[in-house]
């Protein structure tokens, strides 16, 4: 064989070699996904009826779930696991959308409806969204509570889901509704009814290095012990603490929406946790199911027409199972210290395993409250629920903010998915498929060269090795 046929054949070997030798390995390790985002709007024109004149309804979240874009809803917190090796993927999020509509004007609705706690399953070409629904037939009003059905088939337009980075991100794929998710939907649609696209991004961690196991020196608490520690804390001063409120989800909107064009900004450690706001650093006393605690950050909102609101000095009282939330509040024409904003339910506070929680409080807004928005709504207007945790004890741990994982970026590598025509949902007018936004944007799975494309170029190659041993041989002058 030739010299150079040789070195030609050593150089494809290797390279198919060195492809095929990195996927065996990543078939066979499993990575952690934690932490991202999925974006949906379940069903834009669902959303339209729900809130139009005939079923005079509407929708509130639940669980840390946020709204984005025109119509889109954002659940958050991902966990599962993905294969690079073959493309295996689960990811499930956390948050919940509740729909009501045609009231009967005794309390209840005709329409009741809750989606939650969405996870995408893909195995290969295919691709299936599962959720939690809890719905009411509209024929017999019987209430049907399912767990991960799978709603909707997802189309993947022939992304290749292997070889994924640190992120994996997909824009847009097209929903449809499958025969299960047409039953646990209460009959309002039929299987084969087209939803609103989804879009992901979620964070990949690093497959870590096997070690072995190794006989621990630690000594072992008792049985007794691990059952005690930290199960209860004592009363008195406090630990640490927070409260999450988003204020109002329809005010944010308002402010980031057309008409006010504006923004918020959190300063003194208040943080951003997409559908709330939490403010840290609790410290006060808690005694017999009362409880007063100071909490530190701020969060200031300005846009068009005047909006510029600023509310810092958060503090929290709980009495006799009734709580309020004050905060000193800065606008234009008032500047007041300790407002009474909102009132919230605070029955049986008592402390579980270090820590004493309000979860998801209704609350409704004060006459002083109305006064800080400038009129903007009227006392007794419902406002977004209430959470707040106190620690009794060092070792506590405070509820984890919503998790939204790493902003997506474009880059050279990645690619759009294509997004079908004609189709609406979360972000299709403000959020471009591709490149990482404030708005949310989801660029799609990079796609890698992999060992199949490697043996084409083998198989290139060995035809013109082939062509090139046919051909005349060369004369000095030709290679002159």
């Amino acid at each position: 064989m030739p010299a150079r046929l040789r070195a030609l054949l050593t150089v494809v070997c290797a390279a198919i070699l060195g492809a095929l030798l990195p996927a065996t390995a990543a078939h066979a390790e499993s990575r952690t996904v934690q932490g991202g985002r999925l974006d949906w709007g379940i069903k834009s024109s669902f959303q339209s009826y729900v809130t139009g004149p005939v079923a005079q309804g509407g929708y509130s979240l639940s669980g840390g779930a946020a709204t984005v874009g025109g119509s889109g809803f954002r659940f958050h917190s991902a966990t599962g696991a993905y294969d690079s090796g073959t493309g295996a993927f689960r990811a499930a999020f956390q948050g919940g959308v509740h729909f009501l509509g045609h009231p009967t004007g005794t309390g209840a609705h005709q329409l009741d409806l809750t989606i939650s706690r969405p996870t995408v399953s893909i195995s290969g070409t295919t691709g299936t969204l599962h959720v939690d629904v809890v719905s009411k037939a509209k024929d017999t009003g019987a209430v049907t509570t399912s767990r991960q059905v799978p709603f909707a088939s997802l189309s993947l337009g022939g992304i290749d889901m292997r070889g994924g980075g640190g992120t994996v991100a997909l824009a847009q794929l097209p929903a449809t509704l499958t025969a299960e998710g047409a039953r646990s939907f209460a009959g309002y649609y039929t299987a084969g009814t087209a939803l609103d696209p989804v879009s992901l991004s979620v964070d990949v961690q690093a497959a870590a290095p096997q070690q072995a196991e190794q006989p621990s020196t630690a000594p072992t608490e008792s049985p007794q012990a691990q059952r005690t520690s930290g199960a209860a804390g004592k009363e008195g001063a406090i630990e640490d603490g927070a409260v999450d409120w988003g204020v109002r989800r329809t005010f944010r909107e308002y402010v980031t929406g057309d008409i006010a064009d504006g923004a918020w900004a959190l300063t003194a450690g208040a943080q951003d946790g997409g559908a709330l706001f939490r403010f840290p650093g609790g410290e006060g006393t808690y005694e017999d199911g009362d409880l007063t605690a100071a909490f530190e950050g701020a969060v200031r909102f300005t846009g068009a027409h005047g909006l510029d609101l600023a509310l810092s000095g958060v503090r929290a009282t709980v009495e006799d199972g009734g709580g309020t939330l004050y905060a000193d509040v800065t606008s234009p024409g008032l500047t007041a210290k300790k407002v009474p904003l909102v009132t919230f339910t605070a029955e049986d506070l008592k402390p579980a395993d270090g820590l004493v929680r309000v979860t998801e409080a209704p609350a409704k807004l004060t006459a002083r409250g109305a006064e800080a928005f400038g009129g903007m709504y009227r006392a007794g207007t419902e406002m977004d629920p209430v959470s707040l945790a106190v620690a009794l004890t060092a070792d506590a741990a405070l509820p984890a903010l919503p998790d939204l994982g790493s902003d997506p970026t474009a880059s050279a590598s990645t690619s759009a998915s294509p997004r079908p025509e004609g189709t609406t949902g979360p972000g299709t007018s403000a959020e471009p498929v591709a490149g990482a936004t404030d708005d949310g944007g989801f660029p799609a799975l990079p796609v890698t060269l992999t060992a199949g494309a490697l043996l084409v170029a083998a198989a290139l190659a060995a035809v013109t090795v082939r062509r090139r041993r046919a051909r005349p041989a060369a004369s000095p002058s030709d290679e002159g």
